[in-house]
């Protein structure tokens, strides 16, 4: 339907109405337009946080927990309210970080440049067998789009100042000798416990529920019998693995996409570059005197290697002889680049090149020429390229023709299935979220759902569910509203469920009662022995123990300890609903050896956590904060 639209707006008409929209921008003024408008998403004493920056923390979120939960990331991301409540956190974390810098600046606080180059040299990232190695330095740094080093230094630098705030917060705390000594003690303390459980199976027969408690827990508890909205589509599918299985490519084909497309299968020349790099400093003009001074010594032959070593602000490149290693065209700043690309074997040093960083001289060190591929060589390649480009082809033709098909007989899939020689399948119930691919695409959902195709019983529009890769059209077979089961289908499973509640009522008391005997200074084995159970002994029970019902385990180290005649039990609910009883017999400390000193550490990282919590909180109270990215605004991402 989209599509007819698409076509409909290459008419004159449309052409006109299109015209007169585009005046009124013009003689109203976009840009009377654009200043009235925030675009970003929250303000920190002032400085606004920019849509592109939350767009970018939130992508590299993302990225992280696909990576983390891999398919699972799926199900996560159909929950609203889940997707809602991490781009809110990645908001938090951006305005977190904006007062740390802010508050960092308010300080004064500074990284030095020998502690910048210190921390370069030292990154293993950019050492060989365990060396500062600058081809690698300048070739990552690239890559991570910092087109010199002097870009990358003042990134590293802002980013050490925020830490070294952070790590002058969190390391103010600490524990004492003693503190990490009672902790580790308390960590290993184990006890001897004894403990019975009393199973409900037992007391299941003698129990009745009536009619009249399973009306009750019914009416009381709707929401737990509700199904959830459900529908079951028709469909059909383009796949271009399946359209790529069809076409067939000879060698002939091959070679002529070769002889085409001779500069695909070209390696770029390559320039190696080296720069002396002349910072502006308080001034332009006497900085711009030195660099012509500099080049012109260069020009005259003075060693390019000496003068940048001793004028190069570019120290890591300057120890090199200010070598920025290969370049190809289009990967440095565009005046560089143009530089570099310029000069000539004969005349290898360029003009004075002015950036945002002072002025450049430049010098071609070496050139590698265009290499070319043969046929030979990747013949394989190409002939993958056509068969994949057909496909391709052929994809958009079918989807053409389903679009067009699926708008004009909306009321059926069988001329779209005819036509392309698909077949109309039918999906399971599927609900508005946690369903498999491609089923649990968003916009397909909501169309799946709407009142277009669920009252008016039409075909919906084509979607690319895979860009370039699967296409699909679907339309409603069946519906299932949301509703709450009838009492009927429900009543055995809520018989079933009171039984248990009463039944683990009965045996609370019975533990109740035998906890009375063992307080009374009495035996209870008779008690336990008519309820088919006994006192089970433990000796040395950890806190880690896997052996022992984690209810059990809790409680135990929660009891205190007995004293005198004074015992410590208790009953306890496990989790399939019977009930257990507990008794604390002894409590043994535990020992602080050095093996537990990790414990000690844990228990530093926890202060220091918590004194990081309470100074950002402290700054976001203190702080003017204005949120201004709204719910509708976030669905955007």
């Amino acid at each position: 339907m989209l599509e007819r639209i698409r076509e409909g707006s290459k008419g004159v008409t449309a052409k006109v109405i299109l015209g007169l929209v585009i005046a009124t921008f013009i003689f109203a003024g976009v840009g009377s337009y654009t200043n009235t408008v925030n675009t970003s998403v929250a303000t920190v004493n002032g400085e606004e946080i920019t849509q592109q920056a939350f767009q970018e923390a939130y992508r590299q979120q993302r990225n992280r927990m696909q990576s983390q939960f891999g398919e699972m990331f799926a199900t996560l991301e159909a929950n609203d309210a889940y997707m809602a409540n991490l781009r809110a956190s990645v908001l938090e974390q951006l305005i977190s970080e904006e007062l740390i810098d802010q508050n960092a600046m308010a300080l004064n606080l500074r990284v030095g440049d020998a502690q910048i180059k210190k921390t370069i040299l030292e990154m293993p990232e950019f050492q060989l067998d365990g060396k500062f190695d600058n081809a690698r330095f300048q070739a990552l740094i690239q890559q991570a789009g910092f087109y010199d080093a002097s870009s990358f230094s003042k990134y590293l630098s802002e980013t050490m100042v925020r830490q070294q705030l952070v790590q002058s917060i969190s390391t103010t705390e600490f524990s004492l000798p003693y503190q990490q000594e009672m902790m580790v003690k308390l960590v290993n303390q184990t006890r001897d416990v004894r403990y019975a459980i009393l199973s409900t199976e037992g007391f299941k027969d003698s129990i009745d529920v009536s009619e009249q408690e399973i009306e009750a827990y019914y009416q009381e508890n709707q929401p737990r019998f509700a199904t959830p909205e459900m529908v079951k589509l028709e469909y059909v599918e383009l796949n271009l693995d399946d359209i790529a299985k069809d076409v067939s490519v000879t060698d002939a084909q091959a070679q002529e996409f070769y002889e085409n497309n001779m500069s695909s299968y070209s390696k770029q020349e390559r320039r190696r570059a080296a720069h002396i790099l002349i910072e502006f400093g308080d001034d332009k003009d006497a900085a711009q005197a030195k660099a012509e001074d500099v080049l012109a010594k260069a020009q005259a032959g003075d060693d390019f290697s000496a003068l940048a070593l001793e004028h190069s602000a570019d120290t890591f490149s300057a120890e090199n002889g200010g070598d920025l290693d290969w370049q190809t065209q289009g990967s440095m700043d565009e005046t560089m680049d143009t530089a570099l690309f310029s000069v000539t074997q004969e005349q290898p040093i360029a003009d004075l090149v002015e950036t945002d960083f002072g002025f450049h001289i430049i010098k071609m060190t070496d050139i590698e020429a265009e290499q070319i591929k043969s046929f030979d060589e990747v013949k394989e390649e190409i002939l993958a390229t056509i068969k994949n480009d057909q496909a391709l082809e052929l994809f958009y033709e079918q989807q053409t023709v389903m679009e067009q098909l699926s708008f004009e007989s909306s009321d059926s899939l069988d001329e779209v299935a005819t036509a392309l020689n698909r077949e109309v399948k039918t999906t399971d119930w599927l609900t508005r979220s946690g369903n498999v691919e491609p089923f649990n695409n968003p916009d397909l959902l909501a169309t799946a759902f709407s009142s277009e195709l669920m009252e008016e019983g039409l075909n919906s529009e084509v979607f690319e569910v895979m860009p370039e890769q699967q296409s699909i059209v679907v339309r409603v077979a069946d519906y299932q509203a949301a509703d709450t089961k009838p009492l009927a289908d429900v009543t055995q499973e809520i018989t079933v469920l009171l039984t248990q509640q009463k039944a683990t009522e009965v045996a609370r008391t019975k533990a109740d009662e035998i906890i009375e005997v063992v307080k009374s200074g009495n035996d209870a084995d008779a008690a336990l022995s008519e309820l088919d159970s006994e006192f089970v002994e433990h000796a040395a029970l950890t806190r880690m123990d896997a052996t022992v019902d984690g209810a059990i385990v809790q409680s135990a180290f929660s009891l205190p300890q007995p004293q005198g005649d004074a015992l410590s039990v208790s009953s306890i609910e496990i989790a399939n609903g019977d009930y257990a009883i507990l008794q604390v017999v002894a409590v043994n400390e535990g020992s602080a050896s050095e093996q537990d000193a990790n414990l000690a550490e844990q228990q530093q990282r926890m202060l220091s956590q918590s004194a990081y919590a309470t100074y950002i909180e402290q700054l976001k109270a203190n702080a003017e904060i204005v949120r201004t990215l709204s719910k509708a605004d976030a669905t955007l991402y």
